[in-house]
């Protein structure tokens, strides 16, 4: 064993530095790439925004929406038979305690109390309106005005820590009774106490342990009445039938006929199942579009939406910095370098986004006029050879990138989807299926709603045969519900 030299002659590939970067900003997300650039931004001096340019709009993809909008029925007034908390309060409110320091130390601890505010508190009022009001301040807003003991106040707001978001204690009483001072002696009616308390509040069906129990709160908080009578009977005896659409044996137990069933269905359907949703942080979140679409001489058009793209530029100052010392700053011309070569990829990236959507929009023509009937099938590959781009270039483009159109804002990859055959030998895109089985059951009688294989039969005679299995996943992903659930009275 000695050592010796040996020749090899291979081949691989490599890519340079700039090839990486222009790989990794195609495939970031406009949040993602103005991210990136903020940090480029803050590490490299040749690199400035131009002047009059602000943040752009995309950062604010992710942020939360503006717009106050709550799910859930709005709130009920004085005329729907509720009445406020100070009126509702049943007449059982306990004696104060005999030690009263005892009393205070744990409300002043107690999951519902809140600290005294401070008048040097500083914090900004702008900001508190903002935030909204959530569950626990709206019911604790009602507490505040009922006519009720120390004690019996401290234990309503215990318990109305325990609700979940949509209202419900999800909690048995039991097991809340083990986290209160022993020293106070309570039991578990001592919270069922607090707990009616809080049911008599508004919303209506706040408090409930079960959805049955929820709507029958807000049936019993209406004005009295045959059909709000009988929608009481149904929600506390009989839902689990109303569930299935078991209508004759209702008409049967109840003893009823199709105009009154109907009514007091239709009574039930007006009930909120989640009433303290509506008080839940807005999560709505906005997207700016990285391409506009619009019809211009007949023609659809895209282009790319300026509010997307980063507005960059080279430092002046420290470009003439460079110039005058050439040779002596090494680590400016590094940066230098590093700075024209994010402006042509960001560049570049833009532009790829750009063919890539134009060629989807010349493919969906269509779509464009007509809607989701009209979508054909799209691959990737077909874009790709297209442009004559590889398959994961289009992949990357597609992935996280978003088209304005007239018929609303989608992402790219949307655009694409299986196809199934037709009997005239084409091929229809899964998307125009979807939006087929939408109009089928949109405009079904009710009363004998389609099944999955009528479906399928239906779509047969117009020439595109469908498998009765491909249908109900289909079905399911539009949150159809199946053809039992649909059916009415």
């Amino acid at each position: 064993m000695k050592p010796t030299l040996q020749l090899k002659l291979s081949q691989h590939l490599t890519l340079t530095p700039q090839l990486q970067q222009s790989i990794r900003l195609l495939q970031l997300s406009t949040l993602e790439l103005n991210q990136e650039i903020e940090q480029a931004l803050r590490e490299n001096p040749m690199l400035e925004r131009e002047e009059g340019a602000d943040e752009p709009e995309a950062a604010t993809e992710s942020a939360p929406a503006a717009s106050d909008e709550r799910s859930g029925t709005s709130e009920r007034n004085d005329d729907d038979g509720t009445t406020s908390g100070s009126e509702s309060a049943p007449e059982t409110s306990r004696e104060e305690p005999r030690d009263n320091e005892e009393l205070g130390e744990w409300m002043s601890t107690s999951p519902g109390s809140s600290a005294p505010r401070d008048d040097d508190d500083d914090t900004d009022f702008q900001e508190l309106q903002a935030a909204g009001t959530s569950l626990r301040d709206h019911l604790d807003s009602q507490i505040a005005l009922t006519p009720l003991s120390d004690l019996d106040r401290a234990l309503v707001r215990f318990v109305i820590e325990a609700l979940d978001d949509d209202g419900y204690l999800s909690h048995p009483l039991e097991d809340l009774l083990p986290l209160l001072p022993e020293e106070l002696e309570l039991d578990v009616d001592d919270l069922l106490i607090a707990l009616r308390h809080i049911q008599n509040l508004e919303p209506a069906g706040i408090g409930a342990r079960s959805p049955q129990e929820c709507l029958g709160l807000q049936l019993r908080a209406m004005d009295p009445g045959e059909t709000r009578d009988m929608a009481l009977t149904i929600v506390t005896e009989h839902l689990e039938l109303l569930a299935s659409r078991d209508f004759n044996r209702l008409k049967r137990l109840l003893h009823c006929q199709d105009v009154d069933l109907r009514a007091a269905h239709e009574m039930i359907l007006r009930l909120n199942p989640r009433p303290g949703a509506r008080f839940a942080p807005n999560d709505t979140r906005y997207v700016v579009p990285d391409v506009v679409v619009r019809k211009l001489r007949n023609r659809w058009t895209a282009s790319l939406n300026p509010d997307a793209m980063p507005k960059l530029r080279i430092n002046q100052m420290y470009a003439r910095i460079l110039q005058q010392n050439r040779g002596s700053a090494a680590s400016l011309a590094g940066q230098l370098q590093e700075a024209k070569w994010l402006l042509k990829n960001v560049q570049q990236r833009f532009d790829t986004i750009l063919r890539v959507s134009q060629a989807i929009v010349d493919q969906q023509r269509q779509f464009f006029d007509h809607g989701e009937v009209a979508m054909r099938p799209l691959t990737l590959r077909e874009i790709a050879e297209t442009l004559d781009l590889h398959e994961s270039t289009i992949s990357r483009v597609t992935n996280q990138k978003y088209m304005a159109t007239p018929r609303g804002i989608f992402e790219l990859k949307y655009f694409f989807g299986s196809h199934v055959a037709t009997d005239s030998g084409g091929a229809a895109s899964s998307t125009a299926i979807r939006a087929l089985i939408r109009q089928l059951v949109d405009a079904e009688d009710r009363k004998k709603p389609l099944s999955d294989a009528k479906i399928a039969e239906l779509l047969g005679q117009q020439g595109i045969v469908v498998a009765r299995r491909t249908i109900a996943k289909y079905r399911e992903s539009l949150n159809i519900p199946p053809v039992s659930m649909r059916k009415t009275i």
